[in-house]
């Protein structure tokens, strides 16, 4: 026979051999035992914690004739025709491709006849959620007045998805993530039964990497058996995995607790160098910080979740500050956010562990003593003071007072808080190298590009419109001064404009700059008077001209339009009559 993953060969055949699921399994059995079992369940939870197996039990304990305290006997006839998908009474369907109405049909019209092998016909229906709102429609009133003798299990791991009239005509189980000693004990007993030795600290290893799915760790499980040469070390789920060592993390943490930058920067790069993925190496530090704290407030708990604690680790723990542990989770998730948006997860990693080393603070003391203030900075305070007083007698011979200049002060204030600052240098400097074939790629692909963006971020550039584009840098004007500031300071927005252009517009990764429409003709303008031509100067070719479509006047494009732009405008302001146009 071919060979089997592991994950089917141990998958449950009893409600004991559910992990970490006792409180639903009981009460299961209970329900069986009692003979007060519901027409229809609802089984939820994350991936690989046991609902579909769950669900085959019950079935095969709900028809076996020889069933003991609520457990099928796995011997007579219905339960091995149950677990080997051959007993026409037990239907498993999967929701993902049979998701119409026409399915959901067939078996409301199927279960109306009884069972022909069994007592019971129970329907599974594994990914429910992916139903379509006909089919749940159809299935509802199947639901509301089954008939005799069939039982519903549906199982989902997003069971949101499910509308409220389904879930309340059902018994809801919740199945939660299993725990990491569970997880590594089935292991063990696994690699017993099969005669394979191993390292106990491997199974934490895995355990931890499956995050709480029993499926997750026999299949890591099963690729760590392949890997290794006839023993599961620590060494080779590390590898599998692609986990770090408790040690190679006391190198790295205590580096940047003492504020070593080069020996921390060192340690990344060999890490790296050595295949780490950087986007998991996040992961395994924020972890072995959050270690760090359960450490110092629950440590027996700690142990029972990681195995063996290195001596390095608990020494790093009691030395170690809670709330510079908080600064380095605080710096750990910002960096977890922004490799989302790069393929340079490695120079955010290096910046992080800058940030890291750098981030150390020495605790202020508090005494109730009052600290005597050195004699110096007295002496040089009331220098200060005498020199103010001065300054403020010279304002009263002048006939400035301070009820006039309050007003002056008060319009300050008020100006630069409303006034949105336009970075015109930046700007000027987008147009000076500007051309209209840059601009053209953009505008060419906008739209693209706002669907690549977060919902958030699309919304706030929808009012917007790219209106100048150089090589390295890109102008957008936004119709609203508001949504403007928000973006200027949105960097996350900024950085996503620029890695989704670059995959656009053949690696063209502009700086982006905000603008208001308003300011853009005016900038525009005053750009245009700066480049003209002064009397006796050589022309420069170089420099670009815009006409009034914002874009750049090519050789073939005449500058007239420029000039009729002016000429339009002075128009406007003081009538056609008073207007003289001559042409040089």
């Amino acid at each position: 026979m071919a060979y089997q993953a592991l994950y089917r060969v141990w998958r449950s055949q009893r409600f004991d051999d559910v992990v970490g699921q006792k409180a639903i399994t009981q009460t299961l059995k209970n329900a069986i035992i009692q003979k007060k079992t519901s027409h229809a369940y609802l089984f939820t939870g994350p991936r690989g914690t046991g609902k579909t197996s769950a669900a085959k039990i019950f079935a095969k304990a709900i028809n076996c004739k020889h069933s003991v305290d609520g457990e099928p006997c796995n011997e007579c006839e219905t339960c091995i025709a149950i677990t080997e998908g051959r007993l026409n009474d037990v239907i498993e369907i999967d929701a993902a491709s049979n998701n119409g109405v026409e399915e959901i049909r067939d078996i409301r019209d199927k279960a109306k006849y009884a069972p022909t092998q069994a007592e019971y016909k129970v329907y599974i229906i594994d990914e429910v959620h992916m139903l379509s709102t006909g089919a749940f429609n159809a299935l509802l009133k199947t639901l509301e007045e089954p008939p005799q003798n069939v039982i519903f299990i549906l199982a989902t791991t997003e069971p949101h998805k499910i509308p409220l009239t389904i879930i309340s005509r059902t018994q809801r189980f919740d199945f939660k993530r299993i725990g990491t000693q569970d997880i590594v004990d089935h292991l063990g007993y696994i690699l017993k039964q099969i005669d394979v030795d191993f390292e106990e600290q491997a199974l934490y290893v895995i355990g931890r990497a499956a995050e709480g799915g029993m499926r997750d760790a026999l299949s890591i499980l099963d690729q760590t058996i392949s890997f290794s040469d006839e023993k599961v070390t620590l060494t080779d789920a590390m590898q599998v995995t692609g986990s770090l060592t408790y040690e190679m993390m006391d190198q790295y943490i205590s580096n940047c607790v003492t504020g070593d930058v080069e020996q921390a920067l060192e340690v990344l790069e060999s890490i790296l160098s050595s295949g780490k993925e950087a986007r998991r190496f996040l992961e395994d530090l924020l972890l072995y910080c959050r270690d760090l704290l359960m450490f110092q407030q629950a440590p027996n708990l700690l142990a029972e979740k990681v195995g063996n604690l290195t001596q390095n680790f608990k020494e790093l723990a009691e030395q170690t500050a809670a709330e510079k542990i908080y600064q380095m989770i605080q710096i750990l998730s910002d960096t977890q956010n922004d490799i989302r948006f790069t393929n340079n997860a490695n120079i955010y990693l290096e910046v992080a562990t800058v940030k890291l080393a750098k981030s150390v603070r020495k605790p202020v003391e508090i005494s109730n003593e009052t600290q005597p203030v050195p004699t110096e900075e007295i002496a040089t305070l009331q220098q200060q003071i005498e020199h103010l007083q001065k300054e403020l007698t010279e304002l009263k011979k002048n006939g400035v007072t301070a009820k006039e200049a309050e007003p002056v002060k008060a319009t300050r204030a008020t100006s630069s808080k409303n006034t949105l600052r336009i970075p015109t240098e930046l700007v000027y400097k987008v147009l000076n190298e500007a051309t209209k074939d840059h601009l053209l790629n953009v505008k060419n692909v906008w739209d693209d590009l706002l669907q690549m963006m977060s919902v958030t971020q699309r919304a706030m550039l929808k009012a917007s419109e790219p209106v100048a584009a150089g090589p390295n840098g890109l102008v957008i004007a936004f119709e609203y001064e508001i949504v403007c500031g928000r973006a200027m300071e949105d960097e996350e927005m900024q950085l996503a404009v620029h890695n989704n252009l670059s995959r656009l517009v053949n690696n063209y990764a502009p700086d982006m700059i905000c603008i208001t429409k308003e300011s853009w003709p005016k900038l525009r303008q005053s750009f245009i008077s700066q480049n003209k031509e002064t009397p006796g100067e050589q022309p420069n070719e170089d420099r670009p001209v815009m006409n009034e479509e914002n874009h750049l006047l090519t050789e073939d494009e005449p500058a007239e339009e420029v000039n009729n732009q002016v000429v339009d405008e002075a128009i406007a302001m003081f009538g056609e009559a008073l207007v003289e146009v001559i042409n040089d």
